[in-house]
């Protein structure tokens, strides 16, 4: 049969792309991005990246970079170099740098750097002249005037903390007429409100022009792979860019006119991104300098007209924290920030992934781990599934009780490959069986799986979240090995021969499903071809997060005793 050897190419093709995927793609991704590293980590033992600096006279209203450190420093004694306002909040610490009135240290208390609580909190932004530096700034260029820069020293209005409770006030006069007022606020989470007015006490008309950006020195290791986003982001004029470092890199720039909106840069679980006034049109960028590494994103507002004697007041706002979906739904609500919970990752299948990681957040907070609100969300969902599913494991039984006649045709017919074909189609009209039965509720699930494993790959409510036993971590990979015994065996097996003891129970499961499915029309070989399959997912599935693997642990087994059930009520033997 023609569906036949379609399914064994099938098969085989899909085996050939996923050895090929980890042989040519991922291995190879894996050693550039540590070579990658190497050099960074090299370079910047040399030299720092440049510093951002003015934006140049001849292009009013963009932001370019200028000024080179001698050398990178310690992250705390480049802290330690200047006047800086301390930042504390219930999920924030950090200090507002004075001089340039950047936003350059800010560290995130609710997150550790590893499974450990008393490990470091994760940090965040960093300043120019220390390694990975990120930071965000906002600030005004002029054509002739004097205006704040990078290494203006803005003086505190008032003494104390930035908190939610106390807002602080930044003064600058540039000595020829124009005075500089900035004020920053921030609440109990992650957004930061500038207000910053400019006041012409001059005889001439000046004309300014606002801008803001966020730069990153070198783009740090991407940790999502082929399954999320990571880099450049933001929402121009209704439209949500995903700009990936690549897209910029070697000085190459974008631009895009919006109204409104959101930029930044992303990373996994963390966003840095600048929210201008939603009414005024402006116009962004993304860019990368080679010299350096440095990536930024910025935007120019309209120009500023002053007369002498005027002043002029604008609002925005910075976000700089975790990618945490209720949080950032409820700054989209009450702050009107278009589609900011987009900044997460959900993919083409958003409205199926946004719902499904309400729920796992909701399972895992109900029961006080997120590793068994997977299984309580999984059941719910094949529950859900099941009138599917049920129509999948009747057809698939159908099959199976048929399997001895069509055995019995294809050895009659012999080589005669079309007279079994004919014979097989004959049989299966006559006891209403049809081998295409199955396929479509196959086919409707697949979007629903599909958008959960999208889930469980980007949701931050499985990082470093603990199951049971040896699992400290659900977006890790399950630590143990059984090429060391599972840690009996005093050393480390290499990355490629991982393989713990949940990837070896999703292979077991896989494999028991198998044999409980029938292959209709398949030859002895092409059945051995498929039961390699669950092995290949096992070595597959070693080096992917254990929240995963349990899912599909999981999943599998609700599916073998959903058919198992089946089976028995139709009288079929399951093997």
């Amino acid at each position: 049969m023609s569906d036949q050897k379609n399914l064994f190419i099938t098969i085989g093709l899909s085996a050939a792309i996923l050895l090929g995927f980890h042989f040519f793609y991922e291995a190879p991704r894996q050693r550039a991005l540590q070579e990658a590293k190497a050099r960074q980590e090299a370079a910047q033992a040399l030299a720092a990246p440049p510093a951002p600096g003015a934006a140049p006279t001849g292009a009013p209203g963009a932001v370019a970079s200028g000024g080179v450190a001698d050398a990178l420093r310690d992250r705390a004694t480049v802290l330690g170099e200047g006047q800086r306002i301390t930042i504390r909040t219930p999920r924030l610490a950090g200090s507002l740098n004075l001089r340039g009135g950047r936003f350059d240290d800010l560290s995130l208390q609710d997150y550790r750097e590893t499974v450990d609580k008393s490990s470091p909190a994760v940090t965040l932004l960093s300043p120019s002249g220390a390694p990975g530096a990120f930071f965000a700034e906002y600030g005004w260029t002029a054509n002739g005037a004097a205006v704040p820069g990078p290494t203006t020293e803005w003086q505190a209005a008032d003494q104390g903390e930035l908190t939610p409770e106390h807002p602080v006030t930044l003064r600058w006069d540039n000595g020829q007429g124009l005075t500089f007022e900035r004020t920053v606020a921030v609440d109990a989470n992650y957004m930061f409100s500038i207000t910053q007015k400019v006041t012409n006490n001059g005889a001439a008309a000046v004309t300014l022009y606002p801008y803001a950006r966020i730069a990153r020195a070198s783009h740090p290791t991407l940790v999502g792979s082929y399954m999320l986003h990571e880099g450049p982001i933001g929402l121009m004029d209704g439209t949500l860019k995903e700009i990936s470092y690549k897209d910029v890199a070697g000085e190459t720039s974008k631009s895009f006119d919006t109204k409104g909106g959101w930029l930044g840069i992303t990373d996994k679980y963390w966003l840095v991104s600048l929210v201008p006034d939603q009414a005024k049109s402006l116009t962004a960028h993304v860019t990368h300098q080679e010299k350096g590494d440095l990536y930024q994103t910025d935007y120019a507002e309209p120009s500023v007209t002053l007369e002498a004697g005027q002043s002029t007041e604008n609002s925005e706002r910075l976000f700089a924290g975790a990618k945490e979906m209720k949080l950032l739904d409820s700054y989209q609500d009450e702050q009107h920030i278009p589609l900011f919970n987009r900044a997460i990752d959900f993919g083409h299948l958003w409205f199926l992934t946004m719902p499904f990681s309400l729920a796992l957040d909701f399972f895992g907070r109900l029961l006080g781990n997120f590793g068994l609100g997977i299984m309580l969300f999984t059941i719910c969902l094949r529950t859900l599934m099941f009138p599917l599913a049920q129509k999948q494991f009747r057809s698939a039984a159908k099959m199976k009780k048929l399997q001895p006649q069509v055995e019995a045709i294809r050895k009659r017919a012999g080589d005669d490959k079309q007279k079994a074909s004919i014979e097989m189609m004959a049989l299966y009209k006559k006891e209403g069986a049809n081998p295409m039965t199955g396929c479509l509720p196959v086919l409707i699930q697949m979007p629903i799986f599909w958008s959960l494993y999208k889930v469980l790959s980007v949701t931050i409510e499985m990082r470093h979240a603990p199951f049971f036993g040896w699992i400290h971590d659900l977006s890790a990979p399950d630590p143990t090995s059984l090429f060391n015994l599972f840690g009996l065996l005093p050393f480390d097996p290499p990355a490629f021969l991982h393989l713990g003891v949940w990837p070896i129970l999703l292979g077991c499961t896989m494999f028991l499903l198998q044999k409980m499915t029938p292959t209709p029309g398949m030859d002895p070989t092409q059945q051995k071809v498929m039961m390699t399959m669950p092995l290949v997912f096992t070595w597959m599935m070693g080096s992917l997060p254990a929240g995963l693997v349990i899912y599909y642990v999981w999943s599998n087994l609700f599916s073998v005793t959903q058919q198992y059930v089946l089976m028995r009520r139709m009288g079929v033997k399951p093997t």
